[in-house]
């Protein structure tokens, strides 16, 4: 092989570039890089690695390295090499490259490139032997190993472990091994992760990539600050700043990708990497070396003065078609719900004297309205204009960072004219005079200085250049993994079970995702939310919103958007609760399981602080016979979504008694029997004040289903009943026990349950086969709570 390319070799220095005679000389003492990329044929790798491989070849070919390129993967060599190949004749030369050279450069390129079978230790160690083997026949000296690993986080310990095990470079020459992220779920994720990695590999070794780091603008934000220090120093600080809003807005939603989504979520897919990265780098203490470690270590020293982050810190939505693409994707039940965000803003705080009480807000999302990135420091403006407000010393006073898209749609640093004109930071940036007719954050482009990179470059192409060069500063160590995820774990956990406001997506979204901040706090702006008007109700706009009455089946039924919807049953509550106490001076609430009270749960939680909990007792419809502690147990959702927010008397919650002598619903156990009898002491006349069911696409409610013999348990408030899907072991009460209640509530919700509402609008009675329409109060109200989905579909 290197006995075809040395003969190109020389050309291609002449052509390229060149070093004077003394470096030319110099560069020949570097010696030879191997670059592998496990994972060499997927998407990441097709997209931007060897694009960016290639580019670091063009730079670095008259430099005095010799190259060998590997295309790592599990398929067998026949199989894999065309299409490497196809990947491979896809790459492409900056502009400044002559036609004929670039050709030469990517036909030097192919011939340096080949597929390797990398699954077992063997097929490793046979790698290295080629490479030794190479060497040896071309008299090359060997510089360093290069490792890019392309492949799914779980697999990044046994990789390591291969290399170090079987494909180490000999003594003299460097191991350089990249990784993509995630890295780590969480901080316990993290740390088990890291702790893997350095049984194989040292620090040094390790570079855990993150592309935001090789954005132009991202990475001359040190710079910036560096070189306009003296006009930044005397204002950057929260005596001048009004707040930093770093926001990365996308207009795709995840279809494709929800396998991996769906365990992330916004924060841990952007907030706890890019933007956090973005933060730290406008907030941290400038360093004398922009290269050196000091720039890690002062990354660190922010991680250590921020304040704890809790879900009053965080709003967070979904938007409103992406359950069914989960349903969909993860082959899930329709009564399925994921509760991961595709929207999350978050407000941090620093507890250091130069930015005390400022406030900095990280926000991203999928499916909004523009896609766009960018970080902003806005200033305090302290002049007030009696007149002429159009005076640009009347004007806002802001930095830009634009990473890119936009209306501007080219990366640049933005600086109001009303602050200072900035230096230029380097010769590979320009000033930008000539503007387009366009507004960026509220100000006409023509209000800002404005500097842009000379050419634009890709952020991985950068990043391999640094990490060929063995920079660190742009890569995140151990220590700031650990102490990143240190401060957004809590937050994640604190969310797990949150209901995310639900938005329709693009324009339609319009003020549904606004939000205030509140002291150290976010909320959203507006409290009721409007979901998206299905094609039937198009004849208004989503201002116009009401909620309807009618009849279904015969008895009375509420219907409205959904969230407006739960409102109007967490207000009918508690007005029941009210009436309740004002008769007897107690509440009864029998609340169901599956999905349909979650949002209800969160309602009350967070909007009906004069609840009377103090005087309500709460009773559970149905649960699944499992341990109470498990996130398959209606009594677990309740918990978190309910009762760990308000006050209650924990003497007042009624679990139903699942779990008797360690063991899960034995009718021996007597566990029904025992809740009944609870129920009969407490209750009077055993009638609930009020009681919420939904129903299942089988007609089923709380757990009584069709084929079960509902009309058997006649002589039973509580009884154990089978479910068709696992758990299959049920604890409900019975007809007899939900019609003796003074109110109950039928909620239904969603397109999946329109069909079910069909069939329901059409039988008669039939218990065995529709157990819900045996839900008849004997001497109380029913009503029917649907949503415009379930309801028109």
């Amino acid at each position: 092989m290197w006995k075809v390319v040395s003969l190109i070799l020389p050309l291609v220095m002449l052509c390229a570039q060149g070093a004077s005679g003394k470096e030319e000389q110099e560069a020949q003492h570097v010696g030879h890089v191997s670059v592998v990329i496990v994972g060499g044929t997927g998407d990441l790798a097709k997209k931007y690695l060897w694009q960016g491989f290639f580019q670091l070849y063009i730079n670095e070919v008259s430099s005095g390295y010799t190259f060998s390129f590997y295309g790592g993967g599990l398929s067998p060599e026949a199989k894999a090499t065309p299409a490497l190949f196809e990947i491979l004749k896809g790459v492409s030369c900056p502009e400044d490259v002559p036609v004929e050279q670039c050709a030469l450069l990517k036909e030097q390129f192919l011939r340096l490139s080949k597929y390797w079978q990398l699954k077992t230790t063997e097929e490793y160690l046979a790698l290295a032997k080629h490479i030794d083997q190479e060497l040896k026949e071309e008299g090359m000296k060997e510089a360093g190993r290069l490792f890019y690993l392309s492949v799914p986080a779980f697999a990044y310990a046994d990789v390591a472990d291969k290399i170090n095990s079987s494909c180490r470079p000999v003594s003299g020459a460097w191991l350089r091994v990249v990784f993509e992220k995630p890295f780590g779920h969480d901080f316990g994720s993290a740390q088990t992760l890291s702790t893997q990695l350095r049984n194989s590999l040292k620090e040094e070794e390790m570079y855990r990539i993150d592309h935001y780091l090789g954005k132009q603008v991202v990475s001359k934000i040190l710079p910036f600050r560096k070189e306009n220090k003296k006009f930044l120093d005397p204002i950057w600080n929260t005596h001048h700043i009004e707040r930093v809003e770093i926001v990365l807005k996308e207009t795709l939603d995840v279809k494709g990708r929800i396998p991996f989504y769906d365990q992330y979520g916004a924060i841990r897919d952007v907030l706890q990497n890019h933007l956090t990265e973005v933060m730290t780098l406008l907030t941290m203490r400038v360093p004398q070396n922009l290269s050196g470690s000091e720039v890690l270590q002062n990354k660190l020293q922010i991680f250590s003065s921020l304040y704890p982050l809790g879900r009053h810190q965080a709003v967070i939505g979904q938007y409103q078609a992406y359950n069914a693409e989960v349903q969909k994707e993860l082959n899930k039940t329709k009564d399925y719900h994921s509760f991961t965000p595709t929207f999350a803003a978050v407000i941090a705080h620093i507890d250091m004297a130069q930015y005390d009480g400022l406030p900095i807000i990280v926000t991203s999302g999928k499916m909004l309205d523009e896609r766009v990135g960018y970080a902003r420091v806005l200033f305090k403006n302290d002049v007030f204009c009696i007149q002429n407000s159009d005076n640009i010393h009347c004007k806002r006073k802001q930095i830009v960072f634009y990473f890119g898209h936009g209306s501007l749609q080219h990366p640049a640093i933005l600086v109001t004219k009303n602050l200072f004109k900035p230096s230029l930071i380097d010769s590979d940036w320009k000033e930008v005079t000539q503007h387009k007719d366009v507004d960026i954050l509220g100000l006409p482009v023509s209000d800002y200085y404005i500097q842009a990179p000379k050419v634009e470059r890709d952020a991985y192409a950068e990043l391999i250049s640094q990490f060929f060069a063995g920079r660190k500063d742009s890569f995140i160590s151990t220590e700031n993994l650990l102490a990143s995820w240190g401060l957004w774990t809590p937050l994640l956990d604190s969310l797990a079970q949150s209901y995310p406001r639900i938005y329709p997506g693009g324009v339609d979204n319009g003020n549904l995702l606004d939000f205030h901040l509140k002291g150290k706090e976010l909320k959203y702006a507006s409290e009721a939310v409007v979901m998206i008007m299905p094609d039937k109700l198009q004849g208004s706009t989503t201002d116009n919103y009401h909620v309807m009455q009618g009849k279904f089946r015969s008895a009375d039924m509420v219907s409205a958007w959904a969230e407006e919807l739960v409102e109007q049953l967490a207000v009918d509550l508690q007005a029941a609760a009210e009436a309740a106490l004002n008769e007897g001076g107690v509440f009864h609430l029998a609340l169901s399981g599956g999905s349909s009270p979650l949002a209800l749960f969160q309602r009350l939680a967070q909007h009906h602080f004069s609840f009377p909990w103090r005087d309500t007792h709460l009773w559970m419809v149905d649960e699944r016979c499992v341990p109470l502690t498990e996130q398959e147990s209606n009594f677990h959702n309740l918990h978190n979504l309910l009762l760990q927010r308000i006050r209650i008397p924990y003497y007042n919650i009624h679990p139903m008694p699942v779990q008797l002598n360690q063991r899960l619903c034995v009718e021996e156990d007597g566990g029904a029997l025992l809740y009944e009898k609870e129920i009969t002491q407490l209750v009077n006349g055993s009638s609930f004040h009020f009681v919420i069911l939904g129903v299942g696409y089988d007609g089923h409610t709380a757990s009584l289903f069709p084929g079960g013999k509902v009309d058997g348990h006649a002589d039973s408030l509580v009884v154990l009943t089978e479910s068709t899907i696992k758990p299959h072991q049920r604890m409900s009460l019975t007809l007899k026990a939900i019609n003796r209640a003074h109110n109950v509530a039928l909620l239904v919700m969603g397109k999946g349950k329109h069909e079910v509402i069909t069939q329901l609008s059409r039988v008669k009675d039939d218990l065995n086969k529709w157990p819900v329409t045996g839900v008849h109060p004997t001497n109380g109200r029913l009503v029917w709570y649907i949503d415009y989905d379930a309801l028109l579909g």
